[in-house]
C-alpha cells in the first residue's frame, strides 16, 4: 500500500518539468522574496552592515501579510486539485479510491514542503553577500527594531529579538508558515472534491481575506476602537484568525493572553487532520468525470 501511495505521488511529480504553472509558481515565489526582503538588504548594502543569514526570512515571513502573499501562490500550484488526468482511470482500476487520495495528499504535503523550503533557501541566498552564520541578531535588525523603520519598511519585532535567537526563530517561523500552507492546501482539496476546482480557489481566497481583515490595527481604523480596547481586540484576533496563528510575533511569550506556539501548532494539525478526514469521506462519493479522447 505504501508503495502504491508513493508511486501515485511520484506520478504527479514526474510531470513538473512540463507544466508552466509549476514554473510560474516558483518564479513568482522568487519575485516575492526579492520584493519583500529588499528594504532590509538595501539598508545592509548602503551602510555595509552584516545581517544574520536567516534574518531576511524571519522578518519577511514573520509578518502575516507576507505569509498571506506566499500562500496565495499555492492557488497557482494546486489549482487543478485533485489532479485528475487520463491516467487516473487506469490507476483506479488497480487500486482503491482511498489509496489514490492518500497518494494525492502525500504529493500535496511534499509539494508544500518543497515550496516553503524554496522560499527559505531563496531568502538565504539573497542575503548571502551580506550575511554571517552566527546565531546572534545583527546590528541591522537592532537598528530597525529600535527605530520607526521597523514598524513600516521592515516588520522587525523587538519582542522577537528578546525571546529567541535566529536559528530557533527561523525554525518556528518556517514551521508556522508550513502548517498554514498545509491548512490552505487541505482546505482547497476538500472544497475541490465537494464543489469543483473553482471552490478550492475561492475558499482559499476567502480564508486569507478573513485572516487579513482580522487585524487589530485594521479593525481599529474601521470601527474607531479606543486604544484601551485595542489589546482585547488583539488577543481576540490572535485566537480567531488562522493567519495570525501563522504569524510568529503574534504569540504568547509569557506576558499576554495570545496563543502560544505549541497551541497554534496543535490547532493547525487538528484542522489539517479534520480536513483530510472529510476529504476521505467525500472521496467515497466523488464522481470522476473523464474527457473521452478520440484516436
Amino acid at each position: 500500500m505504501i508503495r502504491e501511495i508513493c508511486f501515485i505521488a511520484g506520478q504527479n511529480f514526474s510531470g513538473w518539468h512540463k507544466k508552466g504553472r509549476i514554473w510560474m509558481s516558483f518564479a513568482l515565489g522568487l519575485v516575492l522574496c526579492l520584493m519583500l526582503s529588499d528594504q532590509m538588504l538595501a539598508k545592509a548594502q548602503t551602510y555595509e552592515a552584516a545581517v544574520q543569514i536567516f534574518e531576511p526570512f524571519i522578518w519577511t515571513f514573520g509578518n502575516g501579510q507576507s505569509v498571506l502573499l506566499s500562500t496565495l501562490l499555492l492557488l497557482v500550484l494546486f489549482a487543478d486539485m485533485p489532479f485528475i488526468n487520463q491516467v487516473v482511470p487506469y490507476r483506479l482500476i488497480r487500486t482503491t479510491r482511498k489509496i489514490w487520495l492518500a497518494g494525492q495528499v502525500l504529493y500535496v504535503v511534499l509539494s508544500v514542503v518543497i515550496y516553503n523550503l524554496f522560499l527559505f533557501l531563496v531568502e538565504a541566498v539573497i542575503a548571502f553577500p551580506w550575511a554571517y552564520t552566527g546565531n546572534v541578531w545583527s546590528e541591522t535588525s537592532a537598528a530597525f527594531a529600535y527605530s520607526k523603520e521597523g514598524l513600516a519598511a521592515v516588520p522587525v519585532s523587538l519582542k522577537t529579538m528578546e525571546i529567541s535567537m535566529p536559528y530557533e526563530c527561523a525554525a518556528k517561523v518556517f514551521l508556522l508558515m508550513l502548517l498554514y500552507s498545509l491548512f490552505i492546501a487541505s482546505l482547497m482539496l476538500l472544497l475541490n472534491l465537494t464543489a469543483g476546482n473553482g471552490a478550492g480557489v475561492l475558499g482559499a481566497i476567502l480564508i486569507n481575506l478573513y485572516g487579513y481583515l482580522l487585524s487589530p490595527k485594521l479593525i481599529q481604523q474601521i470601527f474607531d476602537i479606543p486604544s484601551g480596547t485595542l489589546y482585547r481586540a488583539n488577543v481576540l484576533c490572535g485566537w480567531l484568525s488562522p493567519l495570525n496563528h501563522a504569524t510568529f510575533p503574534l504569540h504568547n511569550f509569557g506576558y499576554d493572553y495570545l496563543p502560544e506556539i505549541w497551541m497554534s501548532v496543535v490547532l493547525f494539525l487538528a484542522a489539517i487532520a479534520l480536513l483530510l478526514i472529510l476529504s476521505a469521506v467525500r472521496m467515497g462519493k466523488y464522481n470522476f468525470t473523464f474527457a473521452q479522447v478520440e484516436e
